[in-house]
């Protein structure tokens, strides 16, 4: 189930912080719950999509991506991936989510997240994420004129345009062997 409760707590803190910049990390932290657990008693991996999902409404709100957002009728959209789990998450334990935009072209905007348990990265990701409105992605100039950034650019680092690439030559459809 989708965690509404959390989101409307992530939503609720974001917007008594102190505004963030578009280009800042911004940080939010959450417990472990029970329904988080999978078989094993540790985060499922499911969920780690899910919590990032929140941490990037977390940095929407607190540097005004919302507000535009919202003023335009825009929406969200996902279109790509990469997560990497290096040590578990267990129930009750203090996570901290820090999200940060790491990159931009004509088209996508790239986030880069992780979650710490006492400051040891348990886990990260790499989001290419889009605006969209009416069915269509709206380019990346539209938006940052909307956030009153005309003139704001942020290539992607190297290791970024890489996955841009290596995932630009994964076969779509997909192919079953």
């Amino acid at each position: 189930m989708y965690p509404f409760a959390r989101m409307a707590a992530v939503l609720w803190k974001a917007r008594q912080a102190p505004v963030a910049q578009f280009t800042d990390a911004t940080t939010c932290t959450f417990r472990a719950h029970p329904w988080d657990m999978d078989m094993f008693m540790e985060m499922n991996n499911g969920r780690h999509l899910t919590l990032y999902d929140l941490g990037r409404f977390d940095f929407s709100v607190k540097c005004g991506f919302w507000r535009t957002i919202k003023k335009q009728k825009w929406g969200l959209v996902v279109a790509g991936s990469s997560v990497r789990f290096r040590k578990r998450i267990f129930m009750f334990q203090k996570v901290t989510m820090r999200t940060q935009l790491i990159g931009m072209d004509h088209r996508w905007f790239y986030f880069q997240q992780s979650m710490e348990v006492k400051g040891e990265p348990c886990s990260s990701a790499i989001f290419r994420t889009g605006v969209t409105e009416k069915g269509r992605t709206v380019m990346t100039e539209r938006v940052a004129q909307a956030m009153g950034e005309a003139d704001f650019s942020l290539p992607p680092p190297e290791w970024v345009k890489s996955w841009i690439d290596a995932d630009n030559t994964r076969p779509w459809p997909p192919e079953f062997l």
